[in-house]
């Protein structure tokens, strides 16, 4: 049978597990107990045993005090110093709430783009966000080309991981607003809102009451100061939750773009539809009639029964069951490297044409009602301004500079801007 340890001894054991001791200092304690013990024994001659032998326990204690004493004397100083309950400083700290837990899926990123960069092997989460980065890089430098006027970039980090980078011009000598905006976000999705969104996402897990999220997109919007150059709006986008330990919960892709014009050019209509349709048949010859129909009712202005534009397309929530991760994502590539040839023709084209003070005037109405949906009705802006930490400024870069309400106004019957209006509460298949 094994002796009972003494009182000294579970005492020690119990400091020692309060202190909670890193590796580093076990390891500093072991050496001390180690040179301790030899300096005892080369310091003098080992006392010679009594007659007759020892018992075990008599045996057994002898050494077991002297391993305690250095071993309680040792935390208690340590405790003296730093304190019951805090850790050595080379201990990794736990966050709040939490019990020494698992990293977090920012804290997994960062050390990975640290340690090994992004490669084809990484986790969508590290190349989305790698490729938004690039696709905003080569956006910036065509516009600017487009302009003559330089963006003005801003940089911005999230305190619990993540940020963005905000490419805004402003009087241009083109565009009158414009912003090209990436922006990656890392949180926790409380259980409400995990409720909410398992009705799209049957793989999140109704019994938890949080999970940790990613979500990394580019969206711009373009305002030209010309009413006979359209606004054009774009986002793609990446959305992403995570098990405790890491590994990946729920994902899915969304995204868009549509064409939003003062002054309507069928053609410029049937442009920009034509090369989105080029690159949804790429992929799946089915996608364009769907997600242009998808587009027509989301950018649908209830209030003022009108859509907002002459559409595009417009998806969300596209997982697992629609197809596997990677050809989503090069669908969503193939979709974003489309925007500058279908966009870039038109404005070209339209940046320069003549103008009267009355077609400008009917551009701030309209623009008026640009507002209004993404205010009211645009479930991203919604989602971003609900986000805790998310970038006001960010999130409404969207918003024209300039926009007008006049009172019960209706357009000249037979006029451009009348026909305009026909279009808008009866949307075209251009293509």
């Amino acid at each position: 049978m094994n002796p009972v340890r003494p009182p000294v001894l579970e005492a020690a054991l119990r400091s020692c597990t309060r202190s909670q001791r890193s590796p580093a200092f076990r390891n500093a304690l072991q050496q001390r107990i180690r040179s301790s013990q030899t300096r005892c024994i080369s310091g003098g001659t080992r006392p010679s045993a009594p007659a007759g032998g020892l018992q075990k326990t008599e045996v057994w204690a002898p050494k077991t005090r002297i391993a305690v004493g250095f071993v309680f004397i040792g935390s208690l100083i340590y405790s003296m110093v730093n304190g019951d309950n805090e850790l050595p400083p080379d201990e990794p700290r736990p966050r709040s709430g939490q019990q020494l837990d698992a990293p977090s899926i920012a804290e997994r990123d960062s050390l990975s783009k640290r340690e090994s960069g992004v490669s084809v092997n990484s986790p969508m989460r590290l190349r989305m966000e790698q490729f938004i980065k690039q696709k905003q890089e080569e956006i910036v430098r065509a516009l600017e080309a487009v302009d003559g006027k330089k963006f003005h970039a801003d940089q911005w980090d999230r305190p619990n991981g993540g940020g963005g980078i905000s490419c805004v011009l402003q009087d241009g000598n083109v565009f009158e607003k414009a912003g090209v905006n990436i922006s990656v976000v890392y949180g926790t999705l409380p259980r409400a809102a995990i409720s909410k969104m398992r009705v799209n996402h049957k793989a999140l897990d109704p019994d938890v009451e949080s999970l940790e999220f990613f979500a990394a997109g580019l969206s711009l919007v373009l305002h030209p100061h010309n009413p006979m150059a359209p606004t054009v709006h774009l986002n793609y986008r990446y959305f992403e939750t995570a098990n405790s330990d890491g590994s990946t919960n729920a994902w899915w892709f969304g995204g868009g773009t549509d064409l939003t014009p003062s002054y309507l050019f069928d053609e410029d209509a049937i442009a920009f539809h034509r090369s989105i349709k080029e690159a949804c048949d790429a992929h799946d010859k089915e996608y364009y009639s769907r997600f242009k129909k998808w587009c027509d009712e989301y950018f649908w202005v209830k209030h003022r029964n009108e859509s907002r534009g002459v559409g595009g397309i417009f998806f969300d929530d596209l997982d697992e069951t629609e197809k596997d991760q990677e050809s989503l994502f090069a669908f969503i590539q193939t979709c974003l490297g489309a925007f500058l040839p279908s966009y870039l023709p038109i404005i070209q084209k339209r940046k320069d044409m003549p103008y009267t003070e009355k077609e400008k005037e009917w551009q701030q109405i309209r623009r008026g009602r640009y507002v209004e949906f993404n205010l009211v009705h645009d479930r991203g802006t919604a989602f971003g301004l609900n986000t805790p930490g998310a970038r006001v400024e960010s999130i409404l870069m969207s918003l024209p500079k300039t926009a007008a309400w006049r009172y019960q106004h209706e357009p000249e019957r037979g006029s451009r801007e009348e026909r305009l209006v026909g279009v808008l509460k009866n949307p075209v298949d251009w293509v």
